[in-house]
Formats: structure tokens, sequence, C-alpha cells
């Protein structure tokens, strides 16, 4: 919290993470240790209680540690946290090795997502669990750490607010959250988009692979349109929450029930719908290649 507090240069962000990782990974284990000390182990199979008195083994990572948590402890992760606690990770190992890779607003308010956990996990999985003594031996720095973690919640609110008053004004029908930073700031343009808040700019193929909500993983659809991979599904923040179809590439946008699958390839194509709806639509492509194929049999 000292160095995030301070005057945040490469070299306290540096610091500040791998402290917070760190963190991260003995708060976590001190749960699972509270279940068994044997789930702290690397390998719970070969656990025992002499090499774990002598601290003589290998500890499990924080991704291990969470889904111990989960799977025996019973303990409920948000998919949110859970991603905090990965980018962490990806940050920790960055700036170990290759030094500042991200804006130094992007990395503090993704600390600041991990600070806002921890305190959660603290409050509902530790800290009741000491007595009387020890929780009076913490309280002046639990409350440092709190008050920490409103200075830099209130960072991240003045740049919002500032933000949403000069460069985001009137884009809220094409925001996304960032995938860096995670604030509501990328606004789309054409071939990608950028955000204003850590400064990033993405490519349209790995927006549209970021934003394929409903088939994860799946890649993403072809653009009728420009006719490139960049066609994904999810709902800007316009209020509504209305999910479309959106290429980042040309930056055509169709409603749900515009498009349909092609009868011949599957692909995404504008549904004009048949006069009697038995018709089965197909894509330019597929109605080229038949009337080809219909025009050669004549032959």
């Amino acid at each position: 919290m000292e160095h995030l507090n301070a005057d945040t240069g490469p070299r306290e962000l540096k610091y500040a993470v791998l402290h917070l990782q760190a963190a991260a990974e003995v708060l976590l284990k001190s749960r699972l240790l509270r279940e068994h000390w044997s789930l702290v182990f690397s390998d719970p199979a070969r656990a025992t209680s002499e090499k774990f008195s002598a601290s003589d083994f290998n500890s499990c990572g924080t991704d291990a540690a969470v889904e111990r948590l989960k799977n025996i402890c019973g303990l409920d992760f948000s998919k949110k946290d859970v991603a905090a606690l990965k980018d962490l990770g990806k940050d920790r190992n960055a700036l170990q090795h290759y030094g500042l890779t991200h804006s130094a607003e992007a990395v503090e308010s993704r600390a600041g997502a991990v600070l806002d956990f921890l305190l959660r996990f603290l409050d509902a999985e530790l800290l009741p669990l000491l007595d009387a003594q020890e929780r009076d031996s913490i309280k002046e720095d639990m409350s440092r750490v709190r008050s920490g973690l409103n200075t830099i919640e209130a960072f991240v609110v003045e740049r919002m607010n500032r933000l949403r008053g000069n460069e985001l004004k009137g884009t809220t029908d094409s925001l996304l959250p960032c995938s860096v930073c995670g604030q509501w700031a990328l606004a789309v343009i054409q071939n990608g988009a950028h955000c204003h808040f850590c400064g990033v700019t993405e490519s349209a193929e790995a927006l549209a692979l970021v934003f394929q909500e409903f088939e994860p993983g799946h890649p993403a659809n072809e653009c009728p349109r420009c006719c490139n991979p960049t066609l994904a599904c999810f709902a800007f923040m316009d209020g509504a929450g209305e999910e479309l179809y959106y290429c980042f590439t040309c930056q055509a946008r169709y409603k749900l029930e515009e498009l349909a699958n092609c009868g011949g390839c599957g692909c995404l194509w504008p549904y004009e719908g048949a006069d009697d709806g038995t018709a089965q639509m197909l894509c330019g492509d597929c109605r080229r290649r038949i009337e080809d194929e219909e025009l050669a049999s004549r032959w």
C-alpha cells in the first residue's frame, strides 16, 4: 500500500505488485491451513507432518489454492475476482522479468481490484477466526490498508469521471470493459478499440476473440459486410444491455434476429425471411456457387 500511495513510478509499481502477489498467495494458503495443513503442499498426496513441521516442501501456487478453496473448502469466488488474481500473477511475472509492460494506470487499477478482493476475503474467511488479542494487534495495519484502498478507488473514480466528461462523452453506446485495466473505457474504433483509461489499443482480431461471449474459445464469426472473422456478440454499455452482433473491423452492427445461419455453409448472414417460411436461407457465396453449378449443368 505504501508503494501504491507513493509517487507511482515504475519502481514503486514493481514492488507494489511483487508484495501484493506474495500477500495474495500467503492469505489464500492461510485459509487452506485452517482446513488442513496438507492442502498447502503442491502435491497433498506426498504430504507428511515431518516435512510440514520442518517447512521442507514445495507449496501450491495461487491458482491451485483458489481451486482447492473452491472444491474442498466450498468457498465461492466470482469470475471477476479469479480474473483479477490471474492478472496480478501476469503483472508480477512481467514486472520481474521485463519491467512495466502496461501503463501505470492499468497496473494500479488491477492492483486495486486484488486489494479489494483480499480485504473482503480477510473479513469473511480469516479475521473472524482470530481471537480478540490477535484482532487488536492488526487493527492499525488493517485501517491503513483500507484507507489506502480508498485512495486507489478515488483515483479510479476521479479519472473515470474526468474521462466521461471529456474523451468518453457521448460514447456510451460504443464502450466495452477493457481486458487490461478492467474499466469501461474501451471505445471501439475502426479495426479495433482504444482504452482511454490505460491507453492500450487492441486489434480487431484480438477483440473479437475476447468478446465472443456466446461461444468462449470458438473462432469469431465472419462479418457479412467486410468478410473478416471479427464479428462477435455482446452488449455495449449503453444502458439498454441489448446484445448484438458487432464487427470490430468495419463497425457493422446487427440485432440478433437480423442474422441467421446460412443453410449451405453455416456462416451468419442477414436474414431476409421466406415468403412461405419454408425456403432455406443462403449467403451470397453459396447462392453464387449454386447458380454456377446450375449454369454448368445446362452446358
